[in-house]
């Protein structure tokens, strides 16, 4: 379970990541839309795993490699913005959110009356 603590950085995190992404979708992969969709922060506030969402999907994997590949880059972009708000920046990881290509695989599955596995 988070803590109110962790839930404040995650939210300050989200909120200046997000800006940070839209800055490289529009230098870097014009049409592409990076959300960051989900933070999580280690109870030490020393961690952050960031969920990204990329829209186009065919792009997602570009994209991942690419903040992957820039992460030092990123993580200094970060520590400006957040520099009154925390005395350290955090290790961030990047993973993909698959949860809406998972949601929209399922609703497809039921609006096509396929096998229904609870009977």
């Amino acid at each position: 379970m988070e803590s109110k603590r962790q839930r404040k950085i995650a939210s300050v995190l989200q909120r200046d990541m997000a800006e940070i992404f839209r800055r490289e979708a529009s230098n870097h992969f014009h049409g592409t839309i990076i959300t960051v969709s989900k933070v999580r922060v280690s109870p030490d506030l020393g961690l952050v795993r960031c969920y990204l969402s990329i829209f186009p999907t065919n792009k997602a994997d570009e994209v991942l490699d690419f903040v992957k590949n820039h992460a030092p880059r990123l993580r200094g972009e970060l520590a400006k913005q957040v520099k009154n708000q925390l005395r350290i920046t955090p290790s961030l990881y990047y993973h993909l959110d698959d949860s809406l290509e998972y949601e929209a695989n399922i609703d497809k599955i039921l609006r096509e009356g396929g096998d229904n596995p609870i009977k």
